[in-house]
Parts: structure tokens; C-alpha cells; sequence
């Protein structure tokens, strides 16, 4: 279920962009499908009935894939994917066809739901933490969906670094809690859960991360925040989803560490605390949103205070609690937002009579608000009331403690009561007016289905409140998984009788009614000072702070000097190493000499060349020295008898010295003689304190070995498991395909980075063919401007097309002829490479070298224009393609039961060629091959075909701006006016 989800995200886009924004509907019934899935998978009553799955992923990390399924994995996805759909309907008349990235914005909705059910599904915490941060990115992405305003990019950023920040915390809390356990399955640490100082640690730790998560002080200032983005993205992941991740693991977490002092600090402390100043908060607020917001900091503590206790029958008020606030919650949000949609405002100052135009919606948050205020008959006022008779004679508090808990949970529930009132009345209500406000009196009806969504789950909350035992009875199984300390586990019911519970009760209706009443003078009294802490303004100073430090700390070690840099990575790889070495215990050395006549000789140039390239003051010459030594270095593997490994050395020597060359045409051919000359001694102080340190290390570290080196069964390992007769393709693409596939991933962003400063303004782009040629010289491109000669096609059909278009004084005849002959061989010589790498020398990456350096040929030889014909693709299409050759590769095989990138061993028979074994690893190797040949061209195009453009543009008389070809064109990037002006704002 979980992967038809990620299936359904990945589609999402496309179904928005074909059917518009009524394509919502058809990607409701995703989150809908998996939700009936989990009605009818209802885990088993018992407590040892849950549904477990494993998938082998990372097994040498404990880091396999087990889902678990019992019941309050359940009660979560109910909420996950029900209120999913449910918003997911109420995007298709939120949005309209013409709004940017609104497709996007499906498909991350999609995938939104898809991660908080793997979340609340998955068993090993290592799992759990990735689909958590797959949360986080996602979130960022919502909240920013108004990425053209500074408010939405600055929230956006803000719940990503604060959210990252518990995560991280909550990653060394796993980690710490799993070493010390000697297992990453919840299920397994809770059934016996360790003890001491360090496993205390490591709770501390993790309940940063989900308090940061659900918004507890001090982490409670980010969600108010996250209110610019778009109102269904407040209703789902600050009602339903994101914000109960840090209370799902508290309830996970809470029968076995709830015991623990720090635990009771943490999560019943700061709860209490927070209930009641987000509640407190959420009467100065003016926009209707931000009172949501605020209120949902308050009942998020409320929820952590009774999730978090330990207790059984406290357990059930609390997970009604969380049942009812999703309900409740997420249809006021939906209410906001028709508000927002019909008036153009949030702001209650500008919101007079609006009940009148619009009865259903004021009933609509009527119901939902008379939940969230406890009035009787709702869920939300059973949940309240068996809160307060639970945590008044819980066993897991002492006496004063649980009456003094209690007592806040009153008052905090009277401030709820308050600014419910507040909400409603700032919404819907009269306020003195006989006619309508401005807003009110000009907006538009807002579409019967839109209503739909918000007026189920406020009837919900209502209907719930009349069938509570049959729901109570569904909770109990995870209750009973905690201690009642003594007492009988309580049904949830509307009537339990005249005590305690219904006097708080009439308590927080009265008490909130008359902090209703006297607002005016609360906000004179209390809130007309300035406060003394702001949790806003700590967390900008707190960023100024890590700035100024980060600009000190650069300024004194990156000076944006080449040399100075290299020396300050030079010195601090020989310093660090070095004392580690001295101070700590080494091992006898044990050098075994076994050097032969060829290797001096070669070693002997290697040193020359060295030297050599250090003195001379020519850069190019000084270039071609250093590709000898590498050239050098793929003799050495040779004489060793590593052929694989001489092939890629000397590829990528030449690609190199190519690279290197083409930058060069930019420099001087000497250096300035003061940059030259300065610091000689140094320098070379610094450089030969470098070599030695790496042979001593080396030679220590060879000398420390105490077991048989692995390289004497890597051959047979690689033919046994890797089907393979070379070692280290196989290595490459089977053994340590991992490691392969994030430095791919870094060639990539090398790539990117290197694209992205030669093209200043814009990155993406094919390199341009010879039909170009005549309408770059005419200036119409934004891209490139006229070659170095006039781009006239030549007369006669040539092979080299390209070659037509150059000055003949750059042109060579030879140069010509020997491409014609040599890029077909080497074209067919580099898919030898690929096909043969797995048993010969060759591989994936060599043949990708080969084939670049044939478009380095092509490209000397015809210029740019022939670049483009060689391979008419653009460079970043290639590496797309390749990057995701590779990656569906590595997890086809768990879809199969297998670990990510497991391989597989087809043989097929094929006329003429006959029997042909097939490797499952060569389509990972394909991907490999893809990305080095895109690396090429996008380094070609980049350092080869721009740079030519360039020297022909400084070479050229200067446009002025009344030359049509010399003015910009318009960015077609969206701008602040093509955002409505209500949405993605808030009122302060």
C-alpha cells in the first residue's frame, strides 16, 4: 500500500496538468483506497496480534525494512489518510487551473501522505527517521508554495531548520538507543526497555525531535509561521498529519520510558506549559488563521501531556483527543480558507455579518468550534472529560503533581474555550454593524462542493461524540499496553456521572465565556506591554549569531585565495593525523620491498615531471607536466597487472589535460610574477610535509593490518557473487554499488556547479547545431551570441558540418580527417567497453570516457556547432536519465523481495550471438554510462562551447539597450503580482 502511494505521487503532477485542478479528486481516491485498506485490516483486539513485514534492505546495518501494524498505527493512518482525501477534495475548487506549480503541489501532497504512513507504519527507527525527514523536505516544499513572497520562503526555511534541528538530535538518540539496545525495532526496545544515564541520553534526545516536531516550547514558534502557506497544507499537515508525527512517537515511546524523570520534565512539563501559552497567544491574534495556529500549539500540549503520562486510562483521553482534534482542527482551517477564498481577508477587524451570507459555513465551524471548546455532546468533550478524571487520579504522577497538572489542563481549557469564542465571533459575528463589512458585502458565493469537506469532519466530530464506546473500545487495545496502576480501565462514554469531570467541565464553558466577555480588557491589561522573551525574535538572533560566527570563521580561513585555501585543507590534513599518530599506540613497521627496474624509471619521470611542473612558470607546459604523472600513475597499475584500472586512469588523464586546456584559454599563459614567486618556501614546505605524512600514514596503516587483506578473495567473491570475471567492475557496480551511486550523484552537482557559473542566467539548454548558427548570429538567442567567423553553411555536404562554419585559419585538414576515422571506431569502442566491462577491462565508466573523449574530438575538430550535432541532447537530460537508470535499478529489487541493488543473472539465446548471460548490474552500469558522457558534454558545452562565445563577444563592438538583441527577454518566472493578494499572507 505504501509503495502504491509513492506510485500515486509520482502521477499526480501529470493527472493535475491534463485535467486541471479538478484532477484533485482522482488523486483523493489514492489516500482514500489505502484508507479502506486499513478498515478492513483493523488489527486483532489481542496485543500480540499486530501485523509485522519485513523487506531485507540494509541488513550489515540493521536497517531492513519492518512494518508494523497494530492498533495505534492504525488510529494514525485513519487520521493520515481520511483527512487526506478529505483535503484533497477541497483542493479542486481551492486552486484554480491557472495557478503556478499547482500540479507540483499535488504531487507533493500525495507524497506528504505517503510518508506519515510509512512513518506511522514503520517498526525499525532508522526507517522511521527517514520517511520522517522525507516529512520535513516535504513540508518545506508546501509551506513554501508561495515561493515568490518573502514571508512564505522565510516560514519555509524556518520549519525546515528548526524541524531538522530535533531531527538530527532525534538521529544520535536513535542511534545511541539501538547500539545500546542491540536492536532498531520499537516493538523489540519497548518489550524490554534498557535502562541507566546513557539511555536517558538518548530519550532526551529523541524527544527534541518530536517535540520540535509537534511545535512544544520552546519549539512552538515555527507553526504559526508555516501559516503562509496555502490554507489546505495548514489543515492537513498543521492539523492532521506533520504535527502528530512528535505525538505518535510519544505515544510510541511512553509504555516503556515514561517511567523517567527526564521523561516527566520533557514531555508533561513543556506540555503543560504549552498548552497554555499557545492558547494565551491565540487571544492578540487579529487574523483568523494565526488564532487556528496558535490554538493548535496549545492543544498539541495538551495531547503530548496525556499521550505522554504513562498512564492507560489518561492513554485514551489522550487518543480521543487526537481523533477529535484532526477532526475538529482541520475543519476550521478549511473554514478559513473559504473565508479567505470568498472575501480576500482573515483579519476579524475587517469580517462583520459575514454568518449571515454564508449560514452553512457559520454552522459548519459552529459544530467543529463547540468540539474544540469541550461542549458536551462533541468528541472533543468526551476526550476533555475523561482527561480531567484520569490525570486527577493517575498512579504515574504523585498526588500534588497530578492535581497541579490537572489544574493547568483547566485553565488551559478555558482559554480554548475563549478563543474559540473569539474565533467564531471574529468570523461570523454582528459586532455592532447593521450592515455588512466592506469584504463581506463585495464578496462571492463560494461553491456548493467546496463546503463539502469542512462539513464532514465538523458532522464527525459531532456523530463521534454519540458512538464514543464503540471508538473507546477500538483505543483500548493500546492502552492496555500501559501501566493502569491500579485501576480499572475506564470506557469512553458521554455520561460517567455528576463528579469532578463535569464540574471542570462547566468550569471551562463559564470561565471561557466570561474571558470571552472581558477580552478587550485581557488584551488592555495583559497584552499591552511588550514581552520580555519572544521565541520569534531569540530564533533570528540565534541565525545572526551562527552568521556572524560562520563570516569570522571564513573570513579567517577563506580568503577567496586559491593557495590560501589549499593550504589551510593541506595543514589541517597534517597536523590532525599527525598527532593522532604521535599520541596514540603504533605498530611496528613492516616494509616489504619488492620494486623492479620499470617502476623506478616510471617512478623516476613521475618525480621529474613533478619538479618540473612546480618550477616552470608556463601554464600549459606546467599542465602537461602534471598529466604525466598521471599518466604515470596508469603505468604503475599496469605493471601491477590492474589493466582496469591503467584503461580508466589513462581516460581520464586525457579528459583532464582536455578540461584543463580549455580553461587555460581564458588565463595568461604565465601568471602574474609576484603570485608566482610568493611564499616559495612555504609552499613547498607545506607540499613536502603532505607527501610524507601520506606515506607514513600509509605505511603505518599497512603495517596495522591483522587479518588477511580482503583483496585476496575479492576475485573469486566477485565471479561467485557478482557473476562477474572482473573485480572491479563488479566492485563498482555490485559489491559497493552504494558508494557508486553517491559519487555519481556528486559528478552530477559537480557538473551543475561548473554549468551554473559559466551560464550566470540560465543553466538548462542544448548545445546549438548548425541550423542555429544563422539565427544566433542575428542575436535573437538569449543564450549565445555569433561564433568566432560567419556562421554561413558551407556549399558542400561535408561530414563535419561544423566545420564549414569556422575561420579557415582555425581549421585543420589533418584534424578533420582523422575525426572521420577515428569517432565511429571510438563511438564503437566505448559500447565494447560497457557491453565487456563485467568480465573485461572496461566498464560503464570507461566506456563513458571513451565516448566523451570521441565528442572531444568531434568538437576540436568542428567547433561548437559540431558538438551540437554530435550529440543533439541537452547535457542535463542525459544525466537525468542516467541518474534515474541507476536509482530505479538499486530498488527494483525490493519491489522483488530483495535488498536495493541486489543483482540477478538472465541467460538468453540470440540468433548468430547464441547463449548470452545478462547481469541485472549492467542497467546499473548504463546509468554510469549515461552520466559520464553527460558529464562530458555538459563540461564541453560549458568550459568549451560558452567560452568560445564569450572571447567572440569580448572580441565584438558593444550593443546599447536600443539594439533589440541586447534587451533581456522577460523572465517568465512567477512575480508577487501573479499571487492573489490574501493567500500565503497573514495578518499581524
Amino acid at each position: 500500500m505504501l509503495a502504491a502511494l509513492a506510485v500515486c505521487a509520482l502521477i499526480a503532477p501529470a493527472v493535475i496538468h491534463w485535467i486541471g485542478t479538478r484532477g484533485f479528486y482522482i488523486l483523493a481516491l489514492a489516500p482514500l483506497g489505502a484508507l479502506i485498506w486499513v478498515i478492513t485490516h483493523w488489527p486483532a483486539p489481542e496485543a500480540d496480534r499486530a501485523v509485522v513485514e519485513t523487506v531485507s534492505w540494509v541488513p550489515s546495518l540493521q536497517m531492513d525494512i519492518v512494518t508494523r501494524f497494530d492498533t495505534l498505527t492504525a488510529i494514525l493512518s485513519v487520521l493520515i489518510l481520511g483527512v487526506g482525501a478529505l483535503v484533497l477534495c477541497y483542493c479542486a475548487h481551492y486552486f484554480d487551473d491557472a495557478r503556478p506549480r499547482v500540479a507540483l503541489f499535488g504531487g507533493e501532497m500525495v507524497a506528504f501522505a505517503a510518508a506519515m504512513f510509512g512513518l506511522v507504519i514503520s517498526d525499525n527507527m532508522l526507517v522511521l527517521y527517514v520517511f520522517w525527514e522525507l516529512t520535513t523536505v516535504l513540508s518545506f516544499m508546501l509551506v513554501g508554495f508561495y515561493g515568490v513572497r518573502a514571508t512564505a520562503r522565510r516560514s519555509a526555511t524556518q520549519a525546515l531548520l528548526v524541524t531538522t534541528f530535533g531531527g538530527l538530535a532525534m538521529l544520535v538518540g536513535i542511534i545511541m538507543l539501538g547500539e545500546r539496545s542491540g536492536t532498531y525495532l520499537l516493538s523489540e526496545i519497548i518489550a524490554a526497555p534498557p535502562t541507566g544515564v546513557y539511555v536517558d541520553i538518548a530519550i532526551v534526545l529523541l524527544l527534541i525531535g518530536a517535540l520540535s516536531k509537534s511545535a512544544i516550547v520552546p519549539f512552538h514558534f515555527w507553526l504559526p509561521g508555516a501559516m503562509a502557506a496555502p490554507t489546505p497544507v495548514s489543515a492537513y499537515l498543521h492539523a492532521a498529519a506533520m504535527v502528530k508525527a512528535g505525538i505518535y512517537l510519544i505515544a510510541r515511546l511512553a509504555p516503556g520510558f515514561s517511567a523517567t524523570a527526564s521523561w516527566q520534565i520533557a514531555v508533561v512539563g513543556l506540555g503543560a506549559l504549552t498548552m497554555v501559552l499557545g492558547g494565551w497567544r491565540s487571544l492578540r491574534e487579529l487574523d483568523l488563521k494565526l488564532i487556528l495556529a496558535f490554538g493548535t500549539v496549545s492543544q498539541l500540549g495538551f495531547m503530548a501531556v496525556l499521550v505522554g503520562i504513562g498512564d492507560a486510562n489518561v492513554a485514551m483521553a489522550g487518543l480521543a483527543m487526537l481523533v477529535a482534534h484532526a477532526m475538529f482542527k482541520a475543519s476550521l482551517f478549511m473554514v478559513v480558507g473559504i473565508i479567505d477564498h470568498a472575501t480576500g481577508t482573515r483579519d476579524i477587524r475587517k469580517l462583520a455579518r459575514l454568518g449571515h451570507r454564508l449560514p452553512v459555513l457559520a454552522v459548519t465551524a459552529a459544530l467543529a468550534g463547540a468540539s474544540m471548546a469541550g461542549i458536551p455532546f462533541t468528541f472533543g468533550f468526551i476526550g476533555k472529560e475523561t482527561a480531567f478524571a484520569s490525570v486527577w487520579d493517575t498512579g504515574a504522577l504523585s498526588s500534588w503533581q497530578a492535581h497541579t497538572v490537572d489544574i493547568v489542563l483547566l485553565v488551559g481549557s478555558i482559554i480554548t474555550c475563549a478563543y474559540t469564542l473569539r474565533f467564531l465571533w471574529g468570523a461570523f459575528g454582528r459586532k455592532v454593524r447593521n450592515t455588512p463589512s466592506p469584504a463581506v458585502a463585495k464578496m462571492h458565493a463560494p461553491a456548493w462542493a467546496f463546503y463539502i469537506s469542512p462539513v464532514v469532519l465538523a458532522v464527525a466530530g459531532v456523530v463521534a461524540g454519540f458512538v464514543s464506546g464503540p471508538i473507546g473500545a477500538l483505543f483500548e487495545p493500546y492502552a492496555e499496553t500501559l501501566n493502569s496502576y491500579g485501576h480499572e480501565l475506564e470506557h469512553l462514554a458521554l455520561w460517567h456521572g455528576f463528579g469532578l469531570p463535569v464540574i471542570f467541565s462547566i468550569i471551562v464553558i463559564v470561565g471561557g465565556v466570561i474571558a470571552f466577555l472581558g477580552i478587550r480588557k485581557i488584551r488592555d491589561r495583559v497584552f499591552g506591554f511588550r514581552p520580555m522573551l519572544n521565541a520569534d525574535r531569540i530564533y533570528d538572533a540565534a541565525l545572526r549569531s551562527a552568521d556572524t560566527v560562520s563570516l569570522l570563521l571564513t573570513r579567517n580561513t577563506q580568503r577567496g585565495s586559491l593557495p590560501v585555501t589549499q593550504g589551510v585543507i593541506l595543514c589541517t590534513a597534517i597536523l590532525l593525523p599527525t598527532i593522532v599518530l604521535f599520541l596514540g599506540a603504533r605498530d611496528q613497521l613492516q616494509i616489504d620491498y619488492d620494486a623492479t627496474a620499470p617502476q623506478f624509471v616510471i617512478g623516476g619521470i613521475m618525480i621529474a615531471a613533478s619538479i618540473a611542473a612546480v618550477v616552470l612558470r608556463n601554464r600549459l607546459a606546467a599542465t602537461l607536466l602534471v598529466g604525466v604523472t598521471g599518466y604515470g600513475c596508469g603505468m604503475l597499475f599496469a605493471l601491477y597487472g590492474a589493466p582496469d584500472l591503467a584503461l580508466t586512469q589513462f581516460l581520464v588523464e586525457t579528459l583532464t589535460l582536455v578540461i584543463f586546456v580549455l580553461v587555460l584559454r581564458k588565463l595568461p599563459a604565465e601568471p602574474e610574477k609576484r603570485h608566482a614567486t610568493g611564499f616559495k618556501p612555504l609552499r613547498a614546505l607545506i607540499g613536502l610535509a603532505f607527501g610524507a605524512m601520506l606515506v607514513v600514514i600509509g605505511l603505518y596503516a599497512a603495517s596495522a593490518r591483522s587479518t588477511e587483506p580482503l583483496h585476496v578473495d575479492l576475485p573469486e567473491a566477485a565471479y561467485k557473487f557478482g557473476q562477474g570475471a572482473n573485480a572491479v567492475n563488479v566492485i563498482l557496480v555490485d559489491i559497493r554499488a552504494w558508494d557508486t551511486l553517491g559519487e555519481v550523484s556528486v559528478l552530477i552537482a559537480a557538473a551543475t556547479g561548473v554549468a551554473s557559473m559559466v551560464f550566470r542566467n540560465r543553466r538548462f539548454g542544448a548545445v546549438p547545431r548548425v541550423a542555429d548558427a544563422a539565427r544566433l548570429q542575428a542575436g535573437i538567442s538569449d543564450n549565445d551570441t555569433d561564433d568566432d567567423d560567419d556562421p554561413i553553411p558551407p556549399d558542400r555536404t561535408t561530414w563535419l558540418l561544423g566545420s564549414g562554419l569556422r575561420d579557415p585559419r582555425h581549421r585543420s585538414m589533418v584534424l578533420e580527417a582523422t575525426t572521420r576515422l577515428l569517432f565511429p571506431t571510438m563511438v564503437v569502442l566505448s559500447v565494447y567497453f560497457f557491453y565487456a566491462g563485467h568480465n573485461s577491462p572496461g566498464g560503464g565508466f570507461a566506456g563513458g570516457l571513451t565516448m566523451g573523449l570521441a565528442l572531444v574530438l568531434r568538437y576540436l575538430a568542428g567547433g561548437r556547432y559540431e558538438l551540437g550535432e554530435a550529440l543533439p541532447i541537452e547535457p542535463g537530460r542525459i544525466l537525468g536519465a542516467g541518474l534515474a537508470i541507476s536509482a530505479a535499478t538499486a530498488i527494483t529489487s525490493l519491489f522483488l523481495g530483495a535488498p536495493a541493488l541486489s543483482s540477478a543473472v538472465f541467460e538468453i539465446t540470440v540468433p548468430v550471438l547464441g547463449d548470452i548471460k545478462l547481469v541485472t548490474a549492467l542497467f546499473f552500469d548504463l546509468g554510469i554510462y549515461l552520466i559520464v558522457i553527460g558529464l562530458v558534454l555538459d563540461v564541453l558545452r560549458s568550459l568549451g562551447a560558452r567560452l568560445d562565445v564569450e572571447t567572440t563577444m569580448a572580441r565584438t563592438p558593444v550593443r546599447t539597450q536600443t539594439d533589440p538583441a541586447a534587451i533581456p527577454a522577460e523572465s517568465d518566472e512567477p512575480t508577487a503580482e501573479n499571487v492573489p493578494a490574501g493567500e500565503g499572507q497573514v495578518v499581524r
